[in-house]
């Protein structure tokens, strides 16, 4: 048990949100930075900006704690012209794991919108990007937020375990994913506010009741849930969307980039999804292709099911402690 809720907490490090840097040419050669990095138990992101030799600071960078992330705001120019064509540097980035949006706005309209990897901890100021590089970027974005969302990932689990033909699952799936798209637009596009902490807490919740219900039905006890799963998806779905809203909003993203931003993004959830579900299927066929005796399948799925309702207990606990 000790050793569980080790992983569990370990499972957690996906939570840290992106770091975002803006810089905004605001007069020849002069720029406005704005670089958010988030806090993990109250620890900063150990990464530091590097710009080339030829910038300096204008002004003293001002920094403003806020109760997820530290904003540091200041001025720069540069000595022998444009950003354009230089590199900026994550100092620091490549020990983490986690992610850079960098948006740079020239004087002449020209804006680009980047994704930076630890893999790759710098950034090369480009003059335009093309359209499908904004795209990748974000569909990428929205990818990796859903394959690394483990607790998204097992309520789609659940709703696959509790879903019992192929007809039921296309209609679950089909009204979770309509109905997350529904808040993470509203959510998004600032028409609905709920603070986080409690939606991620309600999230944990609604994988622990989908778990409850698993082994309801598996005692063939009947319930809504049981008989109409699209139902309870779609009802749950609509929480779900306002989790994923947060991995916008912690962009702080300027207005006039946040539709194509949740467009790109929602469509990159969309996909990771699908690649989640794919692979749990795959799996289910490949181990019913095994010769196994029919005691061992049936305490599978009975050990995965309270694997689940343990690992969002712990969640629900964790996340309403953190209130």
């Amino acid at each position: 048990m000790v050793a569980f809720i080790v992983l569990a907490g370990a499972v957690c490090a996906h939570e840290i949100r992106p770091a975002y840097l803006q810089i905004d040419e605001v007069a020849a050669n002069r720029y406005k930075v704005v670089w958010r990095t988030p806090m993990l138990s109250g620890m900063r992101l150990p990464v530091a900006l590097r710009f080339p030799d030829s910038v300096r600071n204008v002004t003293v960078p001002a920094e403003r704690d806020l109760p997820d992330s530290l904003v540091q705001t200041h001025v720069i120019e540069t000595a022998d012209g444009s950003l354009l064509g230089t590199r900026v540097e994550f100092v620091g980035l490549q020990a983490t794991i986690t992610d850079v949006l960098v948006r740079v706005h020239m004087l002449d309209g020209a804006v680009t919108t980047t994704m930076i990897h630890p893999s790759k901890p710098w950034v090369d100021v480009a003059s335009r990007p093309g359209r499908l590089d904004v795209a990748k970027t974000f569909i990428m974005h929205g990818i990796k937020h859903i394959l690394f969302g483990y607790d998204h990932l097992l309520f789609v689990l659940a709703l696959m375990l509790i879903a019992r033909s192929w007809r039921a699952l296309l209609l679950t799936v089909t009204a979770f994913t309509a109905a997350h798209s529904i808040t993470l637009t509203l959510a998004t596009l600032g028409f609905v506010h709920v603070p986080g902490p409690p939606v991620e807490a309600a999230i944990a919740f609604s994988i622990l009741l989908l778990a409850c219900e698993i082994i309801r039905l598996q005692n063939a006890q009947t319930s809504l849930t049981a008989q109409r799963p699209w139902v309870v998806a779609f009802a749950f779905g609509l929480l779900h969307g306002l989790g994923f809203a947060g991995a916008l909003s912690e962009l702080a993203l300027p207005a006039g980039d946040i539709p194509l931003a949740l467009l790109f993004f929602n469509v990159g959830v969309e996909i990771g999804q699908l690649i989640f579900i794919g692979a749990v299927i795959g799996l289910i066929a490949l181990a019913r292709q095994v010769r196994y005796p029919p005691w061992l399948g049936r305490h599978a799925f009975t050990t995965a099911t309270y694997a689940i309702g343990a690992m969002s207990a712990f969640w629900f606990v964790e996340r309403v402690a953190a209130f």
